[in-house]
C-alpha cells in the first residue's frame, strides 16, 4: 500500500518550474518521479526564492 504525499505547490507551479529550470521533459516523459533528487531540490529552492519575493512586495 503505497502513501501518497499532499503537495504544497499546485500542479501548474511545479510545471512552470520545472519548465524554467529544464527538466520538464523528463517529467513529460517519465513523471515527476523520474527527476532527480539535485532538480527536485533546485526546484524547491526556485519556489522559495519567488515565495520571498512576493512577500517582500507586500505591504
Amino acid at each position: 500500500m503505497s502513501r501518497r504525499r499532499r503537495s504544497f505547490m499546485s500542479e501548474d507551479l511545479k510545471v512552470e518550474l520545472a519548465k524554467d529550470l529544464g527538466f520538464y521533459d523528463t517529467v513529460r516523459k517519465e513523471g515527476w518521479g523520474g527527476i532527480r533528487a539535485k532538480d527536485a531540490g533546485n526546484m524547491v529552492k526556485r519556489a522559495i526564492e519567488l515565495a520571498e519575493r512576493a512577500a517582500a512586495k507586500q505591504p
